[in-house]
C-alpha cells in the first residue's frame, strides 16, 4: 500500500497531461480518418481494409503513449495509410482488377451439394471450420446445403436445396400487404412531429388512436410506430420489478 502511495507521489503529472492531450489528438485523427474511410471500412473488412486497420490501430497508439515521439509523425502516418484506403477504395469501384486484387474474390466451398475440398484448402478451411459456419448459418445438416459460397470478406452464403427452402407468400399463395418503413412517432414519451408530418398524419389523429388503445398520455410510452398500412404499434416503459431475467 506504501508502495503504491509513493508511486501516486512520485507521478510525472506533466508526462500524464501530455499523454491525455495526445490520447485526444489520437481519437480526433483516427475518427477523422474513419470517417473518410466511409461505414464499408467498420462493417465490411476486406484483408486490405484489416491491414490498414490495424497499422493505423498501431500508429495511434504509439503516438499516444509514446511521450518521445513527436505529435506529428503519428498524425501524418495515420493520414498517410488512410489516404492510402481512401484511393484503393476509390481504385476498387473503379477498376474489377483492382477489386479482385486488394478485395479478394468469392470461393464455392459446396456445390451441387458436393464438398470442393481443393477450394476449401485455398481459403486455409478444413472440414470443422466449414461445419462451424454452416451451423452459424443455421444449417447442422450439410446434406440441406446446394450451395456454400466464401464471400471475399469471410462469410460464408449459404443456398439450401430447394425441399429446403423456407416458405415463401408467393408459395403459399396468400394476399400480401403493403410493406415499408415504420414512422417512430413517440420516443421516450416525446413525439415526433416531424415524423407524423412526413406520413401526412397530425397529433390530433395519433392521440386519437393511442386512445383507442387506452393511451391517455405519452408518459408511459417508450416507443411508438405505425406502418405503411397505419397500423400503431406501442412499446410500454417497463420498471425493473416487471422484469425476469431468464438467461442468468
Amino acid at each position: 500500500m506504501q508502495e503504491i502511495f509513493e508511486n501516486i507521489v512520485d507521478t510525472n503529472y506533466m508526462e500524464v497531461m501530455d499523454v491525455v492531450i495526445r490520447s485526444l489528438i489520437s481519437l480526433i485523427t483516427l475518427f477523422l480518418v474513419t470517417k473518410m474511410l466511409g461505414k464499408k471500412q467498420v462493417s465490411q473488412l476486406s484483408l486490405f481494409d484489416y491491414v490498414i486497420g490495424i497499422s493505423i490501430g498501431n500508429f495511434a497508439a504509439e503516438m499516444t503513449i509514446n511521450v518521445d515521439s513527436q505529435y506529428m509523425n503519428g498524425i501524418v502516418s495515420v493520414v498517410i495509410f488512410g489516404l492510402v484506403a481512401y484511393i484503393v477504395s476509390i481504385g476498387t469501384m473503379k477498376s474489377i482488377w483492382m477489386r479482385r486484387y486488394f478485395m479478394g474474390t468469392p470461393t464455392i466451398m459446396i456445390q451441387n451439394g458436393k464438398l470442393l475440398e481443393a477450394n476449401m484448402k485455398k481459403v486455409h478451411f478444413d472440414v470443422n471450420d466449414l461445419l462451424e459456419e454452416c451451423r452459424g448459418n443455421g444449417y447442422f445438416d450439410l446434406s440441406e446445403i446446394e450451395y456454400a459460397i466464401m464471400e471475399a470478406n469471410g462469410t460464408l452464403s449459404i443456398l439450401p436445396k430447394a425441399e429446403y427452402k423456407p416458405l415463401t407468400v408467393k408459395d403459399m399463395q396468400v394476399k400480401k400487404e403493403k410493406q415499408g418503413l415504420c414512422a417512430n412517432v413517440v420516443i421516450d414519451g416525446k413525439l415526433m412531429p416531424n415524423n407524423l408530418k412526413n406520413i401526412n398524419k397530425d397529433k390530433k389523429w395519433l392521440m386519437q388512436q393511442l386512445k383507442v388503445k387506452g393511451y391517455q398520455e405519452l408518459d408511459n410510452i417508450l416507443l411508438a410506430t405505425i406502418d405503411v398500412n397505419d397500423k400503431v404499434t406501442i412499446f410500454e416503459r417497463n420498471t425493473e420489478a416487471e422484469i425476469k431475467d431468464v438467461l442468468e
